[in-house]
């Protein structure tokens, strides 16, 4: 029996749920914010034992996304408490279950950490843009000298918001001379500073175990698209990547204990890969229906051995 733990507009996880319909292969969905919808129990009388979804044993769990519940009718103070002590009996359910985990989410939650994920790529040998994470405006004005006034601003975690009670995305942008040289009138909230890397285009490389699925996009093609390709709706095709760098993507997802990762890099007119970042839970599911791409039979796969 697989668990999928997820929620309710997760159309990745839908994408899959119809295979496994179609294969008659059996599993169970959490939508989080259902859970307390839902009965779920642990036990230790004398030996720990569970149920969730009244199943008492899950061979293989594939963790997607989490979503909190809605509460109602109660002061902020215990929608807040009562919120954090839901997110913890995730944690402590997500801890518990010995099983085949795509990927264990104490694994995700580490790789999400965008400095780890640069430190681990370039001990594997991956080329990194210059960074630098501060809150030295005199240590961001060399920088941009020292990149010859070419740099790009992107978040460090959260790349969504909500702004006038709709979603809003936080894109990856280039830093202008003029903020550089007002720079004393801002305050340096977290953010990442890199070098602009020239792009012949962008590559969304996707692994799953031992399998590689490589994607390349022409984000090039349009200026509003030169500094993020998520701006537009632009369509990915197959891309051929040399062998060291497939291996290396592998050593990455390794390195991190994870058993999937989308990993986004640059071509560079002159031939090198360089990596930007990796998202150990990323969106691939137009990938497949744009590429061919079988990522979803290797998720499967995985979740099946």
């Amino acid at each position: 029996m697989i668990l999928i733990i997820t929620h309710k507009t997760d159309f990745t996880a839908d994408f899959v749920v119809n295979k496994l319909n179609q294969r008659e292969i059996s599993y169970k969905r959490l939508n989080c914010e259902d859970i307390y919808k839902k009965n779920f129990e642990i036990k230790f009388n004398p030996d720990f034992t569970y149920s969730i979804l009244d199943e008492k044993e899950f061979k293989s769990v594939w963790f997607r996304r989490t979503r909190l519940p809605l509460i109602t009718g109660l002061s902020k103070e215990e929608q807040v408490y009562l919120l954090t002590e839901t997110e913890s009996l995730f944690k402590n359910i997500f801890s518990s279950l010995d099983a085949n985990w795509v990927s264990a989410p104490s694994a995700v939650y580490e790789a999400e950490n965008k400095v780890l994920q640069m430190k681990t790529a370039r001990k594997l040998g991956f080329t990194i843009p210059p960074t630098i994470i501060t809150n030295s405006r005199e240590e961001l004005k060399n920088f941009f000298k020292e990149c010859n006034g070419d740099i790009i601003l992107k978040p460090i975690s959260q790349t969504k918001i909500h702004h006038n009670k709709a979603p809003a995305f936080i894109f990856t942008n280039p830093v202008p001379q003029q903020f550089i040289q007002d720079i004393e009138q801002y305050d340096l909230t977290p953010s990442i500073f890199q070098e602009n890397v020239e792009k012949e285009y962008e590559l969304r490389i996707t692994v799953v175990g031992n399998d590689v699925f490589s994607a390349k996009v022409d984000s090039q093609k349009d200026p509003e698209t030169k500094s993020d390709w998520r701006k537009m709706k632009l369509r990915f095709e197959r891309a051929e990547v040399p062998i060291e760098v497939q291996n290396m993507c592998l050593g990455l997802i390794k390195e991190l204990r994870l058993q999937f990762g989308a990993i986004d890099m640059i071509k560079t007119p002159d031939g090198n890969y360089v990596f930007l970042e990796i998202n150990p839970n990323g969106q691939w599911a137009w990938i497949e229906d744009q590429t061919g791409h079988k990522i979803s039979d290797s998720i499967i796969r995985q979740l099946t051995k």
